[in-house]
Parts: C-alpha cells; structure tokens; sequence
C-alpha cells in the first residue's frame, strides 16, 4: 500500500459521505494503491453503519478503525497504527479534497524523501465570515497557505496544519506518535474540550531530532467546512485560553521567581497586554480590539495553567522550583 488517508471522526457522521466522496472523486491516482481509512473515537451516532456504506458504495477502499479512549490524539495514534501504507497522513472529517491533491501529496513525500508534507488549507468559499474576523485570524479556523512555490519548511516557526498533514512511516520509528495528553477531546464545543495545534508538538519534536525533511506543496489544496460554533467570538477566546493553559500545565521548566506556581514574569507582561486591549477597544472599537482580548485571555490561561501545575506538584511532593528562571 501507497498510501493511508486517515479521517478521525466523533459523532459527525453528516460530514462523512461529502468527505469521502471527495476522497473518491481524486483523479492521476491510477497508478497508486492507497486507501481511507476512518478512526471512529467512540461515537454514539451512525459512525460505524455511514463508514460501511459507504465502503460499499464508493469506488475507493475504505475501512473501519474503533478507538474508544476520547481524544484526537488517541485517535490519530490509532489511526498509524492502523495505517498499512508507506505514507499516512490525515485530514479532517470537515475537509473536502481538491481532485489532484493526493497526487501531489505523493509525488512531494516520495520526489522530495519527505519525512512530512502538508499542503493548503482554505476556507469554505460559501462561508461568510463575521466582520471581526480579520484575514490574521483565519488561521485559528484552519486556515493555511504560503504561497504557489513549494519549499521546505524547519518544522517549528513554519509547519502543516492538522487538516492535511502526511508522514513517512519512518517517522514513528524516530519519535513515536502523538501526545495523547495534549489535542481536542470530544466534539471541541465546550472548554473542557476545545484544545487546539496538538499537532504543533509532533513537528516540534521531528524537527528537534534533526535533520527532519518537511515540505510544502501548494498543489495540494483542501477546503475546511468552518462550523457555525467557530464562527464566534466565544469559540476564539476558548481556543486561545486553553492554549495558554495546556501549554504551561505541560510545561517542565523549571522558574526560580513565581508566586503560587505562576513565574512573576507574567504578570507586567498580562499588564501590558490588558492595557493595550483597553486602549484599543476604546479607540477602536471592540471587534478591531478582540484580537488584542484572545492575547489577554492566552495569558490568563497560560497563568492558571501553571498554577494548576503548582498545585498538582504540591500534591506529588514534587519542588516547585530550583535554581534561577530560564
């Protein structure tokens, strides 16, 4: 096998026959052998009876994977493991592919001996965007794209997105799978929930492994089908605050100035920042200030994260800190 297309799904069933179908419409894949498949994270709806039909219907392999622990992460590890082709790679339940997009997918991984290769992501055309969503933002919605010339990419400042992201399998030799602790868990609408770029630590790790080979390749192009839920200004300031707060939980740093786990130097910096989104609401308005307020709201998650993880080692008996900040 080529080629493993991996879709984890929770309880979107409705997005699965648009989805595959357009996995089915792909075309300069004659000479490929590749398939779909879909990693079902212990959905309560018609998940599983959608995927078989459709495997019935549709001219592509398709296949069935359960993973009952809730969490992206889980799901994609699953979804590797899984995977039987030379290259896997994952989109979202969300996405529709362009017709040529596997095929410049493995044309990059193979011509380039990728390790990773990602491509855009763009926007559903029909969705209309609220006026306080400025082009800036949108790629809190998925969005992705640097332009009509393939490069390669150093995998920490510059990376693919979770929508359409393809490995080599030698990749999980060199530094294993996803971080099950950290990524969206459920449908990704409540707070407990909505955690966002689980995929951000996987690249950070290939790169840091050195000599990690990640392209792009603008010819692979899908389009996100924003849900309704993202399309408000509650779902940013959720998204930016839990970063801020998964982040410092898991961070193991170790500061020598904090107070209840926090590092002082948070605090001028919220301050700061807090000021800033003042200023601007007043002179501008509160939508141009509202991304200055999902600045403010990282801190404040990244704040409470540490000292969520300050109590949390007060718990283990473990030391809060030793020697000087780094």
């Amino acid at each position: 096998m080529d080629v493993t297309v991996i879709i984890c799904t929770y309880n979107r069933a409705g997005n699965l026959p648009v989805c595959l179908g357009r996995l089915a419409a792909q075309q300069g894949v004659d000479g490929l052998q590749w398939e779909a498949l879909v990693v079902d994270n212990n959905s309560t709806d018609a998940t599983k009876a959608i995927v078989a039909e459709l495997a019935r219907t549709l001219p592509i392999r398709i296949r069935y994977a359960f993973e009952p622990q809730q969490g992206l992460n889980y799901a994609r590890n699953r979804g590797a493991q899984e995977s039987v082709g030379r290259f896997f790679g994952y989109i979202d339940d969300d996405i529709q592919t362009s017709p040529g997009w596997l095929a410049a997918l493995h044309n990059a991984l193979s011509s380039n001996d990728a390790d990773a290769v990602g491509g855009r992501i763009h926007l559903d055309p029909e969705i209309r965007l609220p006026k306080w969503i400025q082009p800036e933002m949108y790629g809190f919605l998925g969005y992705q794209d640097f332009g009509e010339e393939p490069f390669q990419m150093d995998g920490v400042s510059r990376y693919p997105f979770g929508g359409n992201m393809f490995f080599h399998r030698r990749v999980i030799d060199r530094i294993g799978l996803f971080n099950p602790k950290l990524g969206r868990r459920g449908g990704g609408q409540r707070r407990g929930e909505l955690f966002k770029g689980a995929e951000t630590d996987y690249f950070h790790r290939l790169a840091a492994h050195g000599g990690a080979r990640v392209f792009y390749e603008p010819r692979a192009v899908v389009y996100h089908q924003v849900q309704p839920f993202q399309l408000t200004k509650k779902y940013f300031r959720t998204i930016h605050y839990n970063a801020g707060f998964q982040r410092a939980l898991h961070d193991e740093r170790q500061f020598g100035r904090s107070l209840m786990g926090v590092p002082l130097f948070l605090f001028p910096q919220l301050a700061r920042n807090a000021g800033l989104y003042f200023r601007q609401f007043v002179t501008e308005g509160p939508d141009r200030a509202f991304r200055q307020q999902m600045t403010v709201g990282n801190f404040v998650g990244t704040m409470l994260g540490y000292a969520r993880r300050g109590r949390l080692r007060d718990l283990r008996g473990t030391p809060r800190h030793s020697g000087r900040t780094r």
